[in-house]
Formats: structure tokens, sequence, C-alpha cells
């Protein structure tokens, strides 16, 4: 790889200087070298942070410096190119990020230099909200979460699979979530880990009011549909990848199905999902 694109978290300390660092490395090294800060470009409605026209031509390779989120949400912003990416983490937990804040970067790009890596593809998520007022769209690498906009109001719904029926639920929401989501809010309400590369979506009720409240485990081919049962005064949302908000009314059928994109990771590293989800989860 010759050509590369930084995206850097501003309100991650140490940003700026790694940015310059890889910036001057690659270009005595004879590679280009663009970027810019991630920073939203309409502030407050969930409409991305990098610009897909401020892209180069000829981009072969994306790299984050973040944390996870900066990953995720460049994945997002950018999956119409479908480019390869790369994370550096600048935070703390990072499960996505190849390379640590506290790790030489040398190595890492040399690898991406001398093309001695591989790629990984994880799949997404498309959301749609379809009432009478239209359609509205997202899309999510994580997950996909129904909730409620009031604090402590449970809302009623209910699940549809590949348009047949399947329960109905009394919950504080549900977390539609991809492989690579599984680590995420899906682990936190006590749904499965899933193998990243696996194609595949789970659904997991929050804080459900029943005793046989459990996770579903769908194929890649399916299709879930979740139509809210009307209660006075509640409002609900959905939220993609903790960033994106949809308002819900109860006229609205929120849809999910797997996206046509995917997000190609770069891996550097031979260590195994389990071996870096063990290591990880210590020190949280």
């Amino acid at each position: 790889m010759k050509h590369f694109y930084l995206i850097a978290n501003p309100r991650k300390e140490g940003t700026r200087e790694a940015a310059e660092q890889i910036s001057e490395y690659l270009k005595a090294h004879g590679a280009c070298c663009a970027g810019s800060a991630q920073l939203r470009k309409t502030a407050g409605n969930g409409q991305g942070y990098t610009d897909v026209s401020q892209i180069p031509s000829g981009t072969e390779c994306v790299i984050t410096l973040g944390g996870d989120g900066t990953l995720i949400q460049a994945s997002r912003d950018l999956v119409s190119l479908q480019l390869p990416m790369i994370g550096i983490n600048m935070g703390n937990l990072g499960y996505l990020t190849q390379v640590g804040r506290d790790e030489a970067l040398e190595p890492m790009l040399d690898a991406l230099l001398q093309d001695h890596f591989t790629l990984e593809r994880r799949m997404m998520l498309e959301g749609r909200v379809m009432g009478p007022d239209g359609e509205k769209r997202g899309i999510a690498l994580n997950d996909i979460v129904l909730t409620r906009k009031d604090v402590l109001q449970v809302i009623r719904f209910q699940l549809f699979l590949n348009g047949q029926y399947f329960n109905e639920y009394t919950a504080d929401g549900v977390i539609a979530a991809t492989p690579t989501g599984s680590t995420a809010y899906n682990l936190s309400a006590g749904g499965p880990l899933v193998i990243p590369g696996a194609e595949l979506m789970v659904l997991t009720p929050i804080c459900s009011h029943s005793l046989n409240a459990r996770s579903i485990v769908l194929s890649s081919k399916d299709r879930v549909s979740i139509r809210l049962i009307q209660q006075e005064g509640r409002q609900q949302t959905a939220v993609f990848d903790g960033d994106q908000v949809l308002d819900l009314g109860y006229e609205d059928t929120l849809e999910i199905s797997r996206a046509e994109n995917y997000t190609t990771l770069i891996q550097l590293k031979n260590a195994s999902f389990l071996e870096t989800l063990r290591n990880k989860i210590v020190r949280v």
C-alpha cells in the first residue's frame, strides 16, 4: 500500500502527535498520506463526521486514531467506498483497534507498506424506520438498539421474523447486534459472544419483564420487523452504533436486515479472537 488517509479523533489525547508521526513516516518511505480531524459535519443530527468527498481518489487504506468508536464511525461514514481500515487505540479498551497507544507505530506502518497483513470482512446491519411520514435509514457495524427516550418507562413491542409473528415483549428495548457488536452492548445485556467473521444477527431483549426472555440467534438472511404497541406518552428511538438516532412513532415499523456493504478490517496480529477478548476483559 502507498496511499493512506488518516482520521483522528481530536478529543483523544495524543492524536495530533501520533498523526504527525504517522504522516511523516509514511511520506519518508515513499507513500502518500492525507487526513482530517473527526468532527461532526452537522452538529446533533448524526449525519457523520468524515466527508466522503474529501477522500482522495486512489486511497488504499484508512487509518483511524482514537478508539473503537472512531473506527466504527469511520466505517459508517465511508461505507460506500469499501476501503480497508485499521485502528490505533488512543483510549483504554479497544476491541477493534490493532495497535495500542503505548505500542510502537513503525512495525504497523512497515507491515502496511509491505502488504504484510490479512483482510477480515465484517457484516453490517441496515435499519429502516417506515411509517406515514416516509422512510428513514441507518447503518451499523456494532448494533441497532430500539430503546426508550423517557427515563424508567418500559416499552411494549411485537417482534416479527421474516414476516411471521414471533413474540411480544415488555422491556427497556431490544438490541440487534452483528458478530462484531456481540462484545458491546449485547454482552452487557447478557447476550452471547460471536466469532467476528460469522454471518449472523443476535437479538437480545434489554431487561425484559419475563422469566423466559433470551437472546435469539438468526441467520444473515433473516429480516426482523419490530412494531410498537401504543402506550400513551411513551417515546422510542432506534440508535445506530450509539450515534445516529431515529425517532419512532406508534405507526412506524423498524425493519432490520444485513446491509449490502461490509466493513473490511486490516489484521496484523495472529492472536485469536478469544485470546484478544480474554486479554481485554481482564482489563475491564
